[in-house]
């Protein structure tokens, strides 16, 4: 018998988000207002960066293909949230689990840099 992907996705919980481990880009606006020192990761390409979605200012670029091999970059933000986003939401959420697997406290922001671009208009 065979699993589907879908199933076996389900099963690991791979492909679940709850509340606790997302953030809105509403709220990411929120708090990009109220503090300073927010952390944000971007996992996509260096590429992507400068492509129609731009990045936001002052956002950590690591890209997915790299994070674990440099998750040590990130040690110093241990014990600050960490909002991940990409183009969608889809790599960035893999990338929150990877955080979180390693004792970060990360989120992944919905939507990603389509929702937080379509959102300034």
């Amino acid at each position: 018998m065979l699993l589907s992907v879908f199933s076996f996705m389900s099963f690991f919980g791979l492909g679940r988000q709850d509340k606790d481990s997302t953030i809105t880009v509403e709220q990411l606006r929120q708090q990009m207002k109220n503090d300073s020192t927010i952390i944000i990761l971007d996992v996509r390409t260096s590429a992507e960066l400068v492509g129609p979605l731009g990045k936001i200012d002052k956002v950590i670029n690591i890209p997915i293909q790299l994070l674990e091999s440099r998750i040590g970059e990130l040690k110093k933000y241990k014990d600050k949230e960490i909002a991940v986003i990409c183009r969608s939401g889809n790599r960035s959420n893999t990338g929150m689990r990877i955080l979180q697997a390693n004792g970060f406290r990360a989120k992944n922001v919905l939507g990603g840099m389509i929702e937080y671009r379509r959102q300034e208009k």
